[in-house]
């Protein structure tokens, strides 16, 4: 991995990484609808400009099936389905393990769908392994038994496949384009979906004035983990290609563990210790290009 795709791997991991603990505050005072439609909104005002200053957003809008694809299976679904599931039915440390399933999706669409042989790389999939072990440390083994609901955990399940199916979607269907413009079109789409339900729903049961934190929270989800993430995201792409781009899901769940150490008075256990290592060796190997 060049320097320029290594840090743009730290700061996807960063900026995916945080989403966890603003979605923690937001929720307490707003209903998922309305967190998914800020977050796409706000991320539609800041993307729209740019992509017609790129002259990006007439080409996209030509894409438009590429586009509500890309919405349908990176945002409007799986957005939908980790909040819900995330919402009393399975804990959050199952949910970062179950969506740090999406390298493994997209080794497997990268090699069948885009015709990446080098993804299914002995050293490439030693790399998956070994990261996902890593994973599985730092959420802690008990984040298997508790609250296990099959249903939910298949939702989980089926949001990480949406995560991997999205990219390699508009990856192969608009090479082209430039990706500001369907980021900012499918993030147009998807708070259109989204508006008369966070309309009619707005906040959380009981709650009749959100707090500052929690509109500060909405902002930062959509403005930064939303507009900015995917820019870094798709750049990352191009630097070190799809399959291996989605390993940041690795980066985010160990971002997220640190923060709540960090913010949320979580303890720092000794399978975080073995795990956060594991992780780093996992992702070097399954970024790198193998011949």
């Amino acid at each position: 991995m060049s320097r320029k795709g290594f840090l743009l791997f730290l700061a996807c991991g960063i900026v995916w990484g945080i989403p966890y603990f603003f979605i923690k505050i937001a929720v307490q005072d707003f209903s998922v609808p309305t967190i998914i439609f800020v977050r796409t909104a706000i991320g539609a005002l800041v993307l729209v400009p740019i992509a017609l200053r790129r002259k990006a957003f007439l080409p996209a809008l030509k894409k438009w099936k590429t586009v509500l694809a890309f919405a349908t299976f990176e945002m409007i679904g799986p957005w939908w389905l980790i909040n819900s599931s995330e919402n009393g039915h399975i804990n959050s440390g199952l949910a970062g393990l179950l969506v740090a399933t999406v390298p493994f999706f997209a080794m497997a669409i990268g090699y069948f769908y885009l015709g990446d042989k080098t993804a299914a790389h002995p050293k490439n999939v030693m790399g998956l392994v070994f990261g996902f072990a890593g994973i599985i440390l730092l959420v802690g083994i008990d984040a298997l038994t508790q609250n296990l609901e099959v249903v939910w955990v298949g939702a989980m399940i089926l949001a990480a496949l949406g995560y991997a199916v999205a990219p390699a979607i508009a990856s192969k269907t608009a090479p082209n384009v430039e990706m500001v413009g369907i980021l900012s079109l499918s993030m147009a789409f998807s708070a259109l979906v989204y508006a008369v339900p966070a309309a009619l729903n707005p906040l959380a049961p009981g709650v009749t004035m959100p707090t500052v934190e929690s509109w500060v929270s909405l902002a930062i989800l959509g403005a930064v983990c939303s507009a900015l993430a995917f820019v870094l995201f798709f750049a990352l792409i191009r630097e070190v290609s799809y399959s291996r781009s989605t390993l940041i899901t690795y980066a985010n769940t160990a971002v997220a563990i640190l923060i709540g150490v960090a913010f949320g008075s979580e303890p720092f256990t000794v399978g975080m210790a073995v795990g956060l290592p594991l992780v780093a060796v996992g992702s070097y190997f399954a970024s790198r290009q193998h011949n």
